[in-house]
Parts: structure tokens; sequence; C-alpha cells
């Protein structure tokens, strides 16, 4: 396994619509082992093949409990509710905006054994899920963002977040 290099928001390659994968081979699964131990290395969310320079449909995306998810030609089968929350991208690191994304999501998608299972999401892991599977479409968070946040921007809305979670308690 290899951290892979991840690339920035310039890089054409994230501008591409990524070609399904037909069959399951020995490089496709470094590919996906690779991927994990770079989102882990990142601390990210979810990681696109294209954003290793790879153009495939072949995302990993992360969980609330730390688990690591392999999508293999994945899709987005239902979707519900809405959300308007915070997102960011390891391809453009330092940038922050709000999206819109739905609260809910069920995604279809092929595991390493070539197996097509189901995988439901809520709340961040479904940013995550619809995050990624953009990604192999060319589309990136940016182009969802209700709004770029500047530095200050940032700090607000996390202090906010934060004395929201705080008057939950």
């Amino acid at each position: 396994m290899a951290i892979r290099t991840i690339l920035n928001k310039k890089e054409d390659a994230l501008r591409k619509k990524c070609r399904p994968i037909d069959r399951i081979t020995p490089h496709l699964l470094t590919l996906l082992d690779d991927m994990r131990e770079t989102v882990v290395d990142a601390n990210g969310a979810g990681l696109a093949a294209p954003q290793v320079g790879v153009l495939r449909r072949i995302a990993v995306v992360v969980n609330e409990n730390d688990e690591i998810f392999e999508l293999i030609n994945p899709e987005i089968v239902e979707r519900r509710g809405e959300q308007q929350e915070l997102e960011g991208c390891l391809s453009d690191p330092g940038e922050w905006g709000i999206t819109s994304r739905p609260q809910w999501v069920k995604a279809r998608a092929m595991n390493r054994q070539g197996e097509w299972y189901e995988l439901e999401g809520e709340g961040l892991f479904a940013r995550a899920i619809c995050h990624e599977i953009d990604h192999l479409d060319g589309i990136l968070f940016t182009d969802h963002a209700l709004k770029i946040l500047t530095d200050e921007q940032l700090t607000e809305f996390l202090e906010q977040q934060a004395a929201a979670e705080n008057e939950k308690a």
C-alpha cells in the first residue's frame, strides 16, 4: 500500500467524467488499498479516484465510526430531505463553503469482490457519499456551494455550531 498524491483543484483530471469498472483486477485492488491509506492519512471523509489521477468510477467514504466503504461504479438510488452544511475537499485545502445536499441517501455500488450492495448515509456521511460520487462526474463541491466562506465567516460558522451543540447538551 502507498499514500497517493492528492491532486489540486486546478488539475484537469478533476473535471473529467470517469469510466466505469468492468472487472476487478489486482491493479484495482491495489488502488483501493492505496485510496484507503491516503484518505486516512489526509483525515478526510472520502476520496475519489480522480483525486489521485485515476479516471475510473471508484471512491472510498468514511462514516462517523471511521469505517471505510469502498464504492465501485456507485450511484445514488434514493435521497431524502435537505441539509445546508459546511463542506470542503481534500483537493481544495483551506476552502470551505455551505452546500445543499440531501439529508439522507441510499447508494448502490460494487465491493472489491465485484458484488453489488446498498449503502445508506445520513448527515455528514450522506454529504461525503454525494461529494465523492460527484467527483466521478467531474463536479466539485464549489459547483454546489451556496456560499464560499472567508476565513472570518468560517470561524463564525464554527462558533455558531459549537454554541448550538452546547445548547443541546
